[in-house]
This record gives structure tokens, sequence and C-alpha cells, in this order.
């Protein structure tokens, strides 16, 4: 008993040293690191680990669209004669994209967020898995404007999506409604 507590004893010194090691060679991101997150499901090891993947200068970069294809989480585009076969995310950066989609699955889950909603409006025409994808490359078009720009991280809200197409959302639930066998009449109400 005594030899394996003397064996956990030496891992944890191991750790602890190892640990130490990181945060020193992390010390000059550190500001990079608290700015990323201040994104839902990004916490400070996968805020690290996107870093060291992606690195702070986006000039490689000349658009979100290319980091994502990068990244490898964009669909692939497969596709020979009429014919589509597979449309798989394309292979990439098999450690960030990992990071990326274990942060979206926390995105999906904060309340009140508009990862949320994008998640649950993907969810209901695509699929869990296809809509965690997406909102994995949605985390990373943030980081890629977030790196370029500064800026810290605004939430748009859940009902982003509602407030953008207001018009076609009243359109289709009075069509739906009418569907049903209901007159429906629209007056806005009073502020």
């Amino acid at each position: 008993m005594r030899l394996h507590l003397q064996q956990i004893d030496g891992l944890d010194a191991a750790i602890t040293e190892i640990d130490r090691e990181v945060d020193a060679q992390i010390e000059p991101f550190r500001a990079t690191v608290q700015l990323l997150t201040t994104i839902p499901g990004i916490e400070e090891l996968s805020a690290c680990l996107i870093l060291a993947e992606i690195g702070r200068d986006m000039s490689r970069f000349p658009t979100a669209g290319h980091l994502i294809s990068w990244a490898g989480l964009c669909p692939r585009s497969d596709e020979s004669a009429g014919k589509r076969r597979s449309t798989r995310m394309r292979k990439g950066a098999p450690w960030l994209k990992t990071t990326l989609v274990q942060c979206a699955w926390a995105a999906a889950r904060k309340k009140a967020s508009y990862l949320q909603a994008q998640f649950h409006r993907l969810r209901a025409r695509r699929g869990a898995k296809k809509a965690i994808g997406a909102l994995a490359a949605s985390l990373l078009t943030i980081v890629y404007h977030m790196l370029v720009s500064g800026e810290l991280y605004h939430d748009l809200g859940p009902d982003h999506f509602d407030r953008r197409a207001k018009a076609t959302q009243t359109k289709r639930l009075v069509t739906r409604l009418q569907n049903l066998g209901y007159a429906v009449q629209i007056a806005p109400l009073p502020a």
C-alpha cells in the first residue's frame, strides 16, 4: 500500500511541475486566453488549446471561412455526375476540431444564449450531430473575429432569429393557422 501511495505522490508532483511549466509558457498569451474565455462554452484549457492550434495572428486566413476550412469544420463537397456522395466533415486539425465540438456541446447548454438558440434551430432541421458541427464552426468564426478585432464576446440573445426575420415568421405562423382552419387577422399590440 505504501508503494502505491508513493507512486501517487510522485505522479501528483509530476503533474504539478507540468502545470507550472505550462503556466509559464502561456503567460505572454494570458490576455488573449482571457478574451476567448468570454465566449460561452470555452474555458481556459480549451482557449489555450485553440490558441495553440491557430495562433494569435489571423493574417494567414483572409476570412473566417478560410479558417473554418483549414480546421476541417466545413462539410465536404463530394459530387460527381450529379450524385452527391458524402457530406461528412473534411479532415482537418484533429485536436482543434475535437476541442471545438466539445465547446459547442457546452455552449448549446448555456441557457438564454444565441448559441443555444442556434443549436435548437439547426437541430430541429438537421439533427443534433450536424447542429453541433455547425455550432463548432460558429464558435471558430467568433474566435476569428475576436482575435482580429480584440473585442469581447457580445451575445446576440436567444431571440435574435425571431427579431431578424419577424415578418417572415409572422407570415409563416399566419399561414399555418389558416391551414388549421382559422381566420387570422393581424393587429400589433399597443406599446
